[in-house]
């Protein structure tokens, strides 16, 4: 049964990217598509070990009417490091990848259907932070792949919305079934989920939870809780999330604070930033293709983030790893760059 329903879904998600690269081209009269992204330059020392990161990652969004939406992602990136780790000449690949491809259908403030590829609602990091122009650190949290297996994306269907809304709170949820996909560049693990948050405006304050049943080889559970907090006349950002699964477990704690009075300040001084994070991961049953660490860990970052004028930024971190498998330091720098304009001339639609 479990194979007839992974057929259909495959069938169906077929027939869902072709809609999509076929409604990439089209568009109502009254809608633009846009085009997005960033533009990054990367150097990380891990250990000792240099490697650079050039990326782009292009982001497409499509309105088709008013309760329709293509939306995608891809992530083009290149890793450059020494042959022999620290030493020897450099050499590099290039690596491409569909972060996401999807079509919405927007029917009410309470549910939208989304069917294709796209990032795991797991916890909150994937579908919120992975961005390299809008994580505060570069490096993704320790616990990131407890949820995300086996890419961060999943191929199948999506229900989405908000459950009931009020002036002071309202809830939001996210449903969701995957195929197992192993395609080049589209790869997704056979999954099925949920999140539930509460959010409250006025505090500025959303927590939730998070469930996932793996389907594939070795099936398992995996549960994470998540939290936010950015009070609206503070520029403080604070955000924090909890996962577990049989391969471990763990936490984050992140915090982000402008030097500035007010959100929006775009003084020189309130375009500054600094943030920190903690974390810790307790080694459970390992598993092949977990891309968890081998033991225990601990790590602490801190860095600054420079906002500067026409959507660029400039940041430094140091953090410092605690292993049984080895201790070691990190250092990043970072340039980036985010652009936003029409993806077609203006006038096309007239």
């Amino acid at each position: 049964m479990g194979f007839i329903k992974d057929v259909w879904l495959q069938k169906l998600l077929g027939i869902a990217l072709l809609m999509l690269w076929t409604a990439s081209g089209l568009c109502a009269q009254e809608n633009a598509p846009i085009l997005s992204g960033g533009v990054q330059f990367l150097s990380s020392t891990v250990g000792g070990n240099t490697f650079f990161q050039p990326a782009i990652a292009p982001v497409l969004v499509v309105p088709l009417g008013d309760h329709w939406l293509v939306e995608s992602r891809a992530d083009l990136r290149g890793f450059i490091a020494h042959d022999n780790g620290s030493s020897g000449p450099y050499s590099g690949q290039f690596i491409g990848t569909l972060e996401y491809l999807q079509l919405d259908y927007i029917a009410n403030p309470h549910l939208t259907v989304t069917v294709g590829r796209f990032l795991t609602p797991f916890n909150i990091y994937d579908e919120r932070f992975t961005p390299f122009w809008i994580r505060d650190l570069q490096d993704a949290p320790i616990i990131f792949p407890i949820g995300t297996r086996t890419s961060g994306s999943n191929n199948g269907l999506m229900f989405r919305g908000v459950a009931t809304a009020h002036p002071t709170w309202e809830v939001n949820y996210t449903a969701y079934f995957s195929v197992l996909s192993t395609t080049e560049n589209l790869q997704s693990g056979r999954t099925a989920g949920g999140r539930m948050g509460v959010f409250f405006p006025l505090a500025g304050v959303e927590v939730g939870a998070s469930y996932q049943r793996f389907l594939q080889d070795v099936n398992y559970n995996a549960v994470g809780a998540y939290f936010t907090w950015q009070p609206p006349q503070i520029p403080l950002d604070v955000r924090s999330e909890y996962a577990h699964s049989p391969n471990g477990q763990g936490y984050w704690l992140e915090a982000a604070y402008h030097f500035s009075k007010t959100r929006g300040d775009t003084s020189r001084l309130g375009r500054l930033q600094g943030v920190a994070r903690i974390q810790q991961f307790f080694k459970g049953t390992p598993a092949p293709g977990d891309s968890l660490p081998s033991a225990d860990t601990n790590r602490f970052d801190f860095g600054l983030n420079y906002y500067l004028p026409h959507d660029v930024r400039v940041n430094g971190s140091y953090g410092r790893q605690y292993s049984t498998a080895g201790n070691a330091n990190i250092w990043e720098a970072q340039i980036s760059y985010r652009f936003l304009f029409p993806a077609l001339p203006s006038g096309v639609f007239k």
